[in-house]
């Protein structure tokens, strides 16, 4: 009788193991309530940044501040399962970057999913104001908070953040990062802010792959760390294609939640010409630019800054740091990653002082402080090259092509000819500077006066000449009659006349050849 119950118990798992990827192991693991039996299961959340993304002003770009007044005063709450959590307040700040401010939760070790509530403050006297880090609507009502399901066979969490593996579906934001203009509030009043962040749960071999990963996918040793091996041989180590990998998915043929895995670390991938989001980065350069926060499913955009020496009779060409930010919040409003390498990521270098640069001259230092005299160095094609010097010979500010192929993947601003502008009383050096710098980096994204008549008009300068009210609706920086007064590009939502830059806006434009 025994035997008969054998036969009748063992039957199924051998069919289930013809039809399926089910190993043996997997299936006897699945009535051992202990998720990961090497450790005491526990969950952390990473606080990584804060930023308003809150809109400028449409005349002289002056900020809104997240309570109107003066800078935001931050603060996060958090919930992990029944745990709560409240960070310290970042007072007076707009921008909070290395907060060094993390929170973990003992988690039982046999409940596969952990719930995760975020909330962002603006600390008040009298009376706090939540902002918006949702781009969601619950029951029909605007959700300000982030709900998260974070799982611990997977290591993954899904909800208002989560990844996928096909651009059109994916998470806009991008994964570890929320957004509160995703809900469409871009120029709105509405507290908007972003919010990078990390999940994490305690891992015995510490190689961030959980247990069950390693025991019932990979069947790699979980005492073993495996961080840095790559067995397929294709260039991008296990616990990148682990991350990027693999998402959580309903299965409706069994009703339950499963892992997808679209990168097998088994199994070599050609992550040299794979691009997903179509950002001009492929998974390969995404990796190398995993340590900024390059993500392979949301739109990211690298930008090198050097600048040109102090001059002996004091003569400067500091970039405003507010100028940085301005720059950042416009496209991070939008969900393209505005990385910008001024010292942070081994560029930002200091050219010498130059009174006067030709062209020429602004060529060989795109090849000698970008490239650093090598045609292959890997930088090229990856970031755009954003060259800020004291003077040019010819114009304040123009895009270009470096000496190794005829493309535009470059551009410089002269500080000279941005001080001028500044002074007129309509304008201010934050505001100069930042739009002719947004102005000219969009030549490398595929906006000029060819695909878009408003765009480097000479007769749209000033409300004299003939073509300054026929452009008024193109409010733009590629429009001169808006340059140096705003920070931003154009949505086409003025009818005639108005051109949508951001629809246009090529992220692989600088690496395409020009003949």
């Amino acid at each position: 009788m025994k035997a008969i119950y054998s036969i009748l118990f063992v039957l199924p798992m051998l069919l289930i193991l013809v039809f399926s990827s089910i190993s043996v192991q997997s299936i006897f693991n699945s009535n051992n309530n202990d998720i990961d039996p090497l450790v005491d299961l526990e969950v952390t959340f990473k606080l990584l940044k804060i930023r308003s993304l809150e809109k400028s002003d449409d005349h002289l770009n002056v900020v809104e501040f997240i309570d109107r007044l003066t800078p935001p005063d931050f603060y996060v709450k958090i919930w992990i399962n029944n745990d709560f959590f409240q960070s310290p307040v970042w007072k007076n700040t707009r921008y909070v970057y290395s907060p060094n401010w993390n929170v973990t939760s003992d988690v039982p070790d046999d409940t596969e999913w952990v719930n995760i509530t975020i909330q962002v403050w603006d600390w008040n006297i009298g009376k706090d104001q939540q902002c918006d880090i949702s781009g969601f609507h619950e029951a029909g009502k605007k959700s300000y908070e982030a709900n998260l399901y974070y799982n611990l066979k997977y290591g993954q969490w899904l909800g208002d953040d989560y990844l996928e593996e096909f651009y059109f579906n994916a998470d806009p934001s991008g994964y570890g990062r929320l957004n509160g203009c995703d809900d469409g509030s871009i120029y709105q009043h509405d507290f908007d802010v972003e919010l990078w962040f990390d999940i994490t749960q305690n891992d015995y071999d510490k190689d961030t792959i959980p247990y069950w990963i390693e025991t019932e996918l990979y069947h790699t040793d979980p005492t073993y760390n495996d961080q840095g091996m790559d067995d397929d041989q294709d260039g991008i180590p296990i616990e990148w294609e682990y991350k990027w990998g693999q998402s959580i998915t309903w299965d409706y043929q069994v009703f339950q939640y499963k892992p997808h895995c679209w990168y097998d670390p088994f199994i070599w991938e050609d992550h040299n010409n794979l691009d997903p989001d179509n950002d001009g980065l492929s998974n390969a350069e995404e990796y190398l630019t995993a340590p900024w926060g390059s993500d392979p499913l949301r739109k990211d955009l690298f930008v090198e800054m050097d600048q040109m020496d102090l001059g002996p009779n004091g003569e400067k060409t500091e970039f405003p740091e507010e100028s940085k930010e301005l720059i950042r919040t416009v496209y991070n409003r939008r969900n393209i990653i505005y990385h910008l390498d001024d010292g942070s990521m081994g560029g930002g270098e200091y050219i010498p002082f130059d009174e006067c640069s030709t062209d020429d001259e602004i060529r060989d230092i795109y090849w000698n402080y970008f490239l650093h005299n090598d045609p292959n160095n890997w930088r090229c094609g990856v970031f755009h090259y954003g060259l800020v010097i004291y003077n040019a010979e010819r114009f304040h500010g123009f895009g270009f092509s470096g000496k190794i192929k005829p493309v535009i993947d470059a551009f410089q601003i002269s500080a000279k000819g941005m001080d001028q502008f500044a002074r007129y009383p309509w304008t201010d050096r934050v505001t100069v500077f930042a739009s002719a710098y947004l102005h000219e980096c969009g030549h490398t994204l595929g906006i000029f006066h060819g695909n878009t008549p408003g765009c480097d008009d000479q007769n749209s300068r000033y409300p004299w000449q003939r073509n300054w009210w026929k452009w008024r609706p193109y409010k733009s920086v590629m429009n001169y009659g808006y340059m140096y007064l705003i920070v931003d590009y154009s949505d086409g939502s003025r009818g005639k006349h108005d051109f949508d830059d951001w629809s246009r806006i090529d992220l692989t434009y600088f690496q395409t050849l020009l003949w």
